[in-house]
């Protein structure tokens, strides 16, 4: 308000009491914006940002900008206040009724902050593979327009040539009909289709290379339709193989995206962490957090975990860590929404 001027910190007073949508409208003052939009203090977040969105759609506002909400005296955690923000705006990105506001700002004036905002956007950009184009371009990111090519592994094949001698050409004939329904037999194919293929990266990539490379299959990745698809065609028995290791593949990669997607609801609930060298609060990352909880759930006595890429045995009973040598750490176990546990 220092910076926006006297007229509006008088209009704030103006209509401070006249508010019954949760924010009040003035002008931009002395800033380089043509309208503030104050919002009054609220738990909820994301309907907060979820308000301030459709105001600016309902006024035809082209671009917003947005603090931290929440991080300031709320003391909300950054990675709470970023999940809450971003989900608020890919919901009203998704919509296809949005014409006018093109671009949404969060300014981050804390560099301890960007991490937490940095990882959120991460987040949805692998969640919300669909709707991934509208919701960045809010941000100033490229729409993605062009359609990804399907991907043909190569393989070399070695040629064998059969030369056909008869008595006459209708036996001739027959031999090599006979041949090729031989070799048909003995060829399969087939086809898995699923979403996550949409994510393969290099490594994925080539592992089907090294499946093609050590088995007589050819591989052919369609990530152009919905959902992708795998194509595996060679000899059956070989076909067979390979498609039950790109089975166990994709089933590797979903375990892995429910076990974050199950490390970040326990992250909203309790966070552990451990006192540092100087008796701050260290936090472990979010799988070993996730970790901590489920063994004190299941009140396991105690738990393997890495400080510093050392490992420590936890005594869950007294939360205390120690290592080889003997030394300890205190543990510390910080619920964030007590009762729902």
């Amino acid at each position: 308000l220092d910076a926006a001027g006297s007229k509006v910190e008088e209009e704030c007073a103006q209509y401070a009491k006249q508010s019954q949508r949760g924010f009040i409208t003035t002008q931009g003052g002395k800033l380089s914006c043509s309208k503030i939009i104050h919002l009054i203090h609220n738990d909820n977040v994301k309907s907060q940002v979820s308000k301030v969105l459709h105001e600016c759609e309902l006024n035809m506002y082209k671009s917003v900008a947005f603090p931290a909400i929440g991080t300031g005296q709320a003391q909300r955690s950054p990675a709470e206040a970023a999940d809450n923000m971003l989900d608020a705006i890919v919901e009203f990105a998704s919509k296809r009724s949005v014409q006018h506001l093109k671009k949404i700002k969060i300014v981050i004036f804390q560099a301890n902050m960007l991490g937490d905002f940095y990882k959120s956007m991460k987040k949805r950009e692998d969640s919300y593979s669909s709707t991934k184009d509208s919701w960045m371009s809010f941000f100033g990111g490229k729409k993605n327009t062009g359609r990804k090519k399907p991907v043909v592994l190569e393989k070399k094949v070695d040629l064998a040539t059969l030369q056909i001698c008869g008595e006459s050409q209708k036996n001739v004939d027959a031999t090599e009909s006979w041949i090729k329904n031989l070799i048909l037999k003995e060829q399969f194919e087939i086809s898995i289709s699923d979403e996550l293929i949409e994510n393969f990266g290099e490594r994925e990539i080539n592992t089907l290379a090294d499946l093609q490379r050590r088995n007589r299959v050819a591989i052919h990745l369609e990530n152009n339709i919905s959902p992708p698809c795998i194509t595996i065609s060679g000899i059956s028995r070989d076909v067979c193989t390979v498609s039950e290791e790109i089975k166990k593949m994709i089933q590797k990669m979903k375990d892995t995206k429910e076990e974050e997607f199950k490390a970040e609801l326990v992250y909203k609930l309790v966070e552990w962490g451990y006192l540092g060298s100087n008796e701050n609060f260290v936090a472990f990352d979010k799988l070993t957090n996730m970790q901590l909880e489920d063994a004190r759930t299941a009140k396991k006595p105690y738990l393997t975990v890495k400080i510093n890429k050392k490992n420590y045995k936890v005594d869950l009973n007294t939360l205390q860590a120690n290592d080889d040598q003997g030394k300890t750490i205190t543990i510390q176990r910080v619920p964030k929404n007590e009762g729902k546990l």
